[in-house]
């Protein structure tokens, strides 16, 4: 049976393409009512209309706004034009619009009687797409004038002009239209309907005509033709004009606007937003729902508003009737108008599913990777007798190539991508396989047929230039154009089904019966040929139509040079860094770097342990001989890689990236520079396919690990890399196993070294680990080189030990425990009770600081030796006899030694004690001892060699110890008794026993250095010191009442005449305060000479206190009056010469024993003071 005859329409006649609103010729109208489709979306949106508008009709209303919304081809002004059909009832050939569609609800009476109630009244509908009637000028006003003009239009007014439909307007309103009218045409000749939009060339017939039909002056009616003057339309005058309209009409009438394209023709233009919204909120208010609007749009409402949201949350409300329209039942119209078939064709098509299912399903059946789900074949006979010609994915990949041609080109922007484009589609496609048989199906390349007219010249070129190639059979054949067409219709579709090679093959099918096998052969000849002609290129596995400005750039960058070590380099980074990016492999609790390697090249740092060395296609077939892969694995894991398309993708992305930065894109037209950023994502492809192909790579690749050729279970890639590198950490690192007890902190280091972990010697599970490191210094030490704990560290971690780090410091603190080996820091042994003994053995500052060595024990004569020495010398029974123990024991001990004969040294500072050299030497000596701590031989050598002068250090010292702890504080009274004396030394002459008994005090507490001292004579310092105090004490108190008794006569010689008046009395008070003072200073001071002097300064101020008062008893003289006009001369004054003479001088301190004594004492006195008055008027004593 041939295609053409098993449709029930004819398939041949003419369907219109897309809907128009203003196309209204009866013979398109009942074409679309009657093959008008009622999907189960659209019969949603007639019920939620409908109940709506029905509503108006009972209860006034203002929400009059209905939104139709829906992307390109949805179907929307199709919509809206057969609801305009409906509400107006049109009679279309005879049968009315809402009749047509009663057999088209019924399956559904009571949507079909919701209609039929909505319609009974009388309705108008004015019907306009704004896009086209509105203004090219779009001023803040253009969605009023729009409505304006079609209000007029509708009206029968000319609404393309308002000042001509005002005139209109006005001329009916006076009843005087088809008068206006025969007149203007009796001038004119011509009717006024056909010439009013030329107006303007008809002054004077239009001047006429007014003078006579409405009465109106020549000079008036010429001042209204050439008056400049706009005419102004505002809302509420248009909604006014609406109102009165309607309300001359019956009730049930209904007015509305159903405007196509307004969310076009607003856009994003707030002021045109506005005008909307106003308007319709005027309308609804004032006409209360006899006026409707009904607008389409691209976007729902919403969508248009959304960036401005705030401000014009008022539109939404306007709008409350909202109806999204999709594209999701465009393959249920297309089956009901186009490819519904017959009962025979029915019936045959569903024997030759039932024959051929198996076929059919294996057919048309995509790889999982290269289609989404829903992109299928027939399910059942059903499925097959509905869609023939076509497959079911046909549908889903139209509209998206009719969406994405739209957005990729800028011929494509007029298609309309819904059923309508879709039907006209499917139909020409139908057409071109109409004579083929019931085992034909339609390939996919045809619908590029259908949409080649739309596309940009570019597109065209490329496949009219491929085309002519074919014709002319230069390198291309007709097929390949074919295949090309197709990728081009795929081209944007990569998320959905990607253009692979088997992808191609399921949509180039055109019959039940082909052959998948030959046909695959077919069309990978065909794309090969496209490809090395620069048609198409390549990504990984996947195919790309070129147009010509990109075949140019798939050229020049196919032609770019990329080095074999930048693959490498990339294969690497992909590996390790996206594959597997573990810079150490987690075997147990251990962490064991690997060095990485790309074909003979490193990836990153290099550390000298195992290797995971990738062989990509670029190593040589030769390096890649069994023989030489299980040699070069030796320590390592190769992992030749399986056949793939990786390097090639690798290279392909390096290409571009290098093409890139060889160009200023920025400086390029916009169309290269959009060709280049494709480039760069199609770089990013390659990247990522690469990727994959990696991955796949590793999972089929050949493992060689450690010499032998592994077969590794299943797994991806990372549990293969896993597998290997297990493999290999389990035959490199043998010694692994011998730490069986692994620590946690530096706490389990500190209860190895104590001994508090409880395990007998020789029996720690780590003993055979400590044996391997003790035997490696052994070794070392026969050679007599040194090491450190960063190379025990360094060596322990690497191949074979791999122990960590932690582990081995821990090992070695089993060495120390059990006396092992010696560890030293600076030169010095560190013992293991040293707290800073973990760092040493772990922290990376410290290991290179500190030597380990294989240990050299104290011989047992010598300890034994030492221990008895000690026991004799420290007076202690309880010294260790273990090596370290005993060690620790004279470290100690020495230690407190030296702290106790510094602190006997400290005590000299400041004075002169005797046998100072003695304990300044006993501080060398221990110094000496201590000085070898840092090797135990030295250090028991030394104590041995050093017994005797220790034995008399110690001996020495008994004395200071006595001295320091019993004698020093009578020793330091006496010295400081002496000093304290040091101003009395002539006063105490005078006194023989005590003036001997401070030279003794002198001599014994005089230390001579070098000279041996005397303690035994300390003990007669305190009566010696005790004689000269009472010689002191008794002169002190002789002196002191000799200095009270000069106060008494001091005092009263001030008093005789203290209270003579107020003036003697202040004087007389300050003496007593000065004296008072003086009385307390003799009563304290224990100096002779320091008493002595005070004598002088109490007999000066009793002087001048008693000339003070002599003075202030004295009369004022009261100065005589100088007679008036007496003489201004003044008699010379003789200045007084007064001598004077210090009481000291003139009264010398003397003991006189008899009377003759003081006649000669007093004589020498008086002699003196008559020599001192010689010449000068008077003596004053001081």
């Amino acid at each position: 049976m041939k295609i053409q005859q098993m449709f029930k329409d004819d398939i041949d006649r003419k369907i219109n393409g897309v809907v128009k609103v203003d196309q209204d010729a009866d013979d398109v109208l009942v074409q679309e009512l009657n093959e008008y489709v009622i999907t189960k979306e659209l019969k949603k949106h007639f019920i939620s209309f409908f109940n709506n508008y029905g509503d108006a009709f009972i209860d006034k209303t203002a929400d009059i706004g209905v939104w139709i919304s829906g992307f390109f081809g949805s179907g929307k002004s199709h919509f809206l034009k057969i609801l305009s059909y409906i509400l107006e009832n049109k009679e279309v050939d005879g049968v009315k619009t809402v009749e047509r569609f009663r057999s088209k609800f019924e399956d559904d009476p009571a949507t079909f009687m919701l209609i039929d109630k909505a319609t009974k009244g009388e309705t108008d509908t004015i019907l306009f797409n704004i896009d086209i009637e509105g203004s090219i000028n779009k001023d803040a006003t253009a969605v009023l004038r729009v409505f304006a003009k079609m209000f007029y239009n509708y009206l029968g007014f000319y609404g393309e002009d308002l000042k001509v439909a005002k005139l209109e307007q006005f001329i009916e309103k006076q009843g005087k239209t088809e008068q206006f009218r025969k007149v203007f045409e009796e001038k004119n000749g011509e009717p006024w309907i056909s010439t009013r939009d030329a107006f303007a060339f008809f002054e004077d017939d239009i001047v006429a005509t007014l003078e006579e039909v409405l009465g109106m002056s020549e000079e008036s009616a010429r001042n209204w033709f050439n008056g400049t003057e706009t005419v102004e339309m505002s809302i509420a005058q248009l909604v006014s004009e609406i109102k009165d309209y309607v309300d001359k009409k019956p009730d049930n009438f209904r007015l509305l606007f159903m405007i196509d394209e307004v969310g076009q023709y607003i856009g994003s233009n707030t002021d045109h937003l506005i005008n909307l919204q106003s308007l319709v909120e005027k309308i609804g208010s004032e006409c209360e729902g006899k006026v409707w609007v009904v607008c389409t749009g691209q976007e729902a409402l919403d969508e248009i508003i959304k960036t401005r949201q705030d401000e014009f949350s008022r539109i939404q409300a306007r709008f409350k009737t909202r109806l999204s329209l999709s594209s999701a039942s465009a393959d249920e119209v297309i089956q009901k108008r186009i490819l519904s078939k017959t009962d025979d064709a029915d019936k045959r098509l569903t024997e030759v599913f039932d024959t051929n299912d198996s076929v059919l399903r294996n057919l048309l059946k995509f790889n999982k990777d290269d289609a989404l789900l829903d992109i299928r074949g027939y399910e059942t006979s059903q499925d097959f007798s509905k869609n023939f010609p076509f497959v079911p994915y046909q549908f889903i990949l139209m509209q998206k190539v009719f969406s994405e041609i739209r957005k990729h080109g800028n011929a494509g922007k007029h298609l309309s991508g819904g059923e309508r484009s879709m039907l006209s589609g499917f139909q020409e496609a139908a057409q071109k396989i109409e004579n083929k048989d019931e085992y034909s199906i339609a390939p996919f390349y045809l619908f590029y047929d259908t949409v080649h007219t739309f596309l940009d010249g570019a597109i065209r070129r490329v496949i009219d230039r491929c085309q002519t190639a074919a014709d002319e059979d230069r390198g291309i054949k007709p097929q390949d154009v074919n295949v090309l067409k197709l990728l081009y219709l795929i081209r944007y579709l990569d998320n959905d089904v990607k253009s692979t090679l088997d992808s191609i093959v399921i949509l180039m099918a055109d019959n039940i019966n082909m052959d998948k096998i030959k046909m695959r052969e077919q069309v990978q000849e065909s794309l090969d040929r496209l490809l090395s002609q620069n048609y198409i290129g390549r990504t990984g596995n996947t195919y790309n139509f070129l147009t010509d400005e990109e075949q140019d750039i798939a050229r020049e960058i196919k032609d770019t040079s990329v080095d074999t070590a930048q693959i490498i380099e990339r294969i690497g980074h992909l590996v390790f860094g996206d594959i597997y990016d573990k810079k150490k492999y987690r075997y147990k609790i251990y962490d064991f770097p690997y060095d990485q390697y790309v074909d003979g090249h490193a990836n990153g740092s290099v550390t000298g342990g195992m290797k995971l060395h990738i062989y990509s296609i670029a190593t040589d077939d030769i390096e890649k001989n069994e023989l030489r892969l299980q040699t070069n694995s030796k320590g390592q894991a190769i992992v030749v890689l399986g056949d793939g398309k990786y390097y090639e993708l690798i290279e392909n992305a390096l290409k571009i990236r290098k093409y890139v930065k060889t160009r200023n894109v920025a400086q390029l037209p916009k169309s290269v520079q959009d060709i280049i950023r494709n480039q760069q994502d199609e770089a990013t492809k390659y990247e990522n396919d690469a990727l994959d192909a990696i991955k796949k790579a590793i999972e089929t690749a050949e493992f060689y690990v450690d010499g032998e050729h592994i077969d590794i279970k299943g797994g991806d890639a990372k549990s293969k890399l896993d597998q290997a590198l297990e493999y290999l950490v389990t035959h490199v690192y043998y010694d692994l196993e011998l730490v069986r007890q692994t620590a946690n902190d530096d706490s389990d280091i500190v209860a190895i070294l104590t001994g508090k972990d409880n395990y007998i010697a020789g029996t720690h599970p780590n003993g055979d680990a400590a044996q391997k490191i003790e035997e490696y210094l052994e070794m070392q030490d026969m050679k007599h080189i040194t090491t450190k704990m960063s190379d025990i560290q360094s060596r322990y971690q690497g191949i074979p030990s791999g122990w960590r780090e932690i582990d081995i410091a821990a090992v070695v603190a089993l060495l120390i425990h059990e006396q092992k080996v010696t560890i030293k820091y600076s030169g010095m042994t560190i013992q293991p009770t040293d707290s800073r003994l973990p760092d040493m053995l772990r922290k990376k500052s410290e290991v290179g600081k500190t030597e380990i060595t294989k240990r050299h024990v104290v011989s047992p004569v010598k300890v034994k030796e030492t221990r008895d020495f000690l026991r004799d010398f420290l007076d202690v029974m309880d010294v260790p006899a273990d090596e370290d123990g005993l060690i620790a024991f004279i470290i100690a001990e020495f230690e407190k030694l030296e702290a106790y004969y510094n602190d006997l040294s400290s005590k000299y500072e400041g004075h002169k004690y005797p046998d100072y050299p003695a304990v300044r030497d006993a501080v060398r000596v221990v110094r000496d001892v201590l000085s070898q701590k840092s090797d135990n031989i030295a250090l028991i050598d030394k104590v041995v060699a050093s017994e005797d002068t220790l034995y008399d250090m110690q001996d020495h010292l008994k004395n200071v110890e006595s001295f320091f702890k019993t004698q020093v504080s009578v020793f330091d009274n006496a010295v400081n008794f002496v000093e304290s004396l040091r101003t009395d030394l002539d006063y105490i002459s005078q006194d023989t026993d005590a003036e001997h008994a401070l030279n003794q005090i002198r001599l014994i507490t005089h230390v001579i250095d070098g000279k041996a001292y005397d303690y035994k004579r300390i003990p007669e310092l305190n009566e010696l010191q005790s004689i000269v105090e009472k010689s002191h004490d008794a002169m002190l108190n002789e002196k002191r009442a000799n200095l009270l008794e000069i106060v008494r006569s001091c005092l009263e010689a001030i008093h005789e005449n203290a209270f003579a008046n107020e003036e003697t009395k202040i004087i007389s008070e300050r003496a007593d305060k000065f004296f008072d003072q003086k009385k307390e200073q003799i009563a304290v001071e224990k100096s002779l000479a320091l008493l002595d002097g005070m004598s002088v300064p109490m007999w000066a101020e009793k002087d001048r206190a008693t000339m003070a008062i002599e003075s202030a008893m004295k009369p004022k003289s009261t100065p005589a009056v100088k007679p008036t006009g007496a003489s201004e001369e003044k008699p010379p004054v003789k200045k007084e010469i007064i001598k004077k003479i210090a009481r000291q001088k003139m009264f010398p301190a003397k003991v006189l024993k008899s009377e003759d004594d003081i006649d000669i004492y007093v004589e020498n006195i008086r002699k003196q003071m008559k020599q001192y008055l010689q010449g000068s008027d008077g003596i004053q004593i001081n």
